[in-house]
């Protein structure tokens, strides 16, 4: 496994007069031989050795490259890899070296609404959002063939993976589901990315489901039941309430000794109150002219 090394290149801005002057030095003393030679002195082979100097001199401008804030440049040489160069600004290095740049920037991207069943079966559409960002520039580019595509396709691999393991929703107390338990599902769901980018020298610094539905052929269905299963809560909470409430009631008046009821007329105390209070509908008041055992 090929790891990042850092080669640490020259400032470009102090060697950049270097060639310009090496070069003008290189064109006087072609100059004066040319005319050496037309007044039948000189060298042809001095001549040529000039040359062979100007074009190394004008060979190594190729040696200089630029370095933006955020970027790095893997250096080559016939294949093999040289380093990497992340300090910002005009470098230079051997100009047969071959340099690639690498985008160190923060980056994400939205996955496509991917259609899987979860672990109870039910099919659903899902999706997420990945933040990431190269932090080891040489298995980025030589550990795998496009780190971009290959960030792309293993993120959605994890998140198929995921879903499986949890159900859309939780009927059980305590049971994480994917609505419920958002935190814990985006944190299990960046450590699953992260597991499967590790080689590719990227790292994960955020995973979030962005989109979270039923499939649209149940859907119908499971809102029907998502309904009844809020209704039949709300339903527990409105009985708890009121067996509360006739409970005082009744401590109340033994309290206050204000009527002594018998469990008989307790019995009918309480349907009353339960029939008013656990009712959908607004009570009618019956007036009642006899007497309980009439």
């Amino acid at each position: 496994m090929i790891r990042e090394t850092e080669r640490r290149a020259p400032n470009g801005l102090a060697l950049l007069l270097v060639p310009f002057a090496l070069l003008g030095l290189e064109v006087w003393a072609f100059v004066r031989e040319v005319q050496a030679l037309e007044g039948g002195g000189g060298s042809v082979v001095l001549l040529i050795a000039i040359c062979l100097a100007m074009l190394g001199t004008l060979l190594s401008f190729r040696g200089f490259f630029v370095v933006n804030p955020n970027q790095a440049r893997v250096l080559q040489l016939f294949g093999d890899y040289r380093g990497t160069v992340r300090a910002p600004g005009l470098r230079f290095a051997n100009p047969l070296y071959l340099r690639r740049a690498v985008s160190l920037r923060v980056r994400n991207f939205e996955s496509e609404k991917l259609k899987v069943n979860d672990h109870v079966g039910n099919p659903i559409e899902i999706a997420t959002i990945v933040v990431w960002r190269v932090v080891d520039t040489a298995e980025a580019l030589f550990q795998v063939d496009d780190y971009v595509q290959f960030v792309r396709v293993q993120s959605e691999a994890a998140l198929r993976n995921l879903s499986t393991r949890y159900a859309y929703d939780s009927y059980v107390e305590g049971e994480h589901s994917l609505r419920s338990h958002t935190a814990e599902i985006a944190e299990e769901l960046k450590k699953e990315v992260q597991g499967r980018l590790a080689e590719a020298g990227v790292e994960i610094q955020e995973a979030r489901i962005s989109h979270l539905a039923y499939a649209p052929e149940i859907a119908s269905e499971m809102l029907r039941r998502q309904q009844a299963s809020a209704i039949v809560a709300a339903r527990q909470k409105i009985v708890e309430g009121a067996v509360g409430m006739v409970e005082m009631a009744l401590d109340l008046l033994s309290k206050k000794k204000v009527i002594d009821l018998d469990e008989e007329r307790k019995a009918a105390m309480v349907s009353n109150l339960l029939v008013v209070l656990c009712g959908d509908r607004p009570a009618h008041p019956v007036v009642n002219a006899g007497t309980l055992y009439s």
